[in-house]
C-alpha cells in the first residue's frame, strides 16, 4: 500500500482522519470493495496507537498486492510508512 498524509492547520478539524483509495487497475469493482474493506481494517487497528492527532492519511491499494498480503503484514506495513511519515525511523 501507500501512505499519504498531511498535517492540517491548527483549528481545522481535531482527530484522524482517513481516506482509501484503489484504482481500476486493481481490478473489478469486486476486488476495488475488497481491498478497500481490508485497508479500512488495518486503519481501525493501527491509526489509533501510530497516527498522529491533527493529520489526513489517504491509503491506496495497488493490485495483486493489496488484496493478497497477509493482513498482519498489512499492519506492519502501515506501521513503518507511518513512521517514515512522522520521522521516527526505527
Amino acid at each position: 500500500m501507500m501512505v499519504q498524509a498531511r498535517k492540517r492547520p491548527e483549528g481545522e478539524a481535531t482527530g484522524i482522519r482517513v481516506g482509501f483509495t484503489c484504482s481500476k487497475k486493481v481490478g473489478n469493482a469486486v476486488a476495488r470493495n475488497r481491498a478497500k474493506r481490508r485497508l479500512r481494517e488495518v486503519a481501525r487497528a493501527v491509526l489509533p496507537t501510530h497516527g498522529k492527532d491533527g493529520w489526513d492519511y489517504v491509503l491506496i491499494g495497488f493490485r495483486d498486492k493489496t488484496d493478497a498480503r497477509p493482513f498482519d503484514k498489512l499492519q506492519q506495513d502501515l506501521i513503518f510508512a507511518l513512521s517514515k511519515l512522522h520521522g521516527s525511523r526505527k
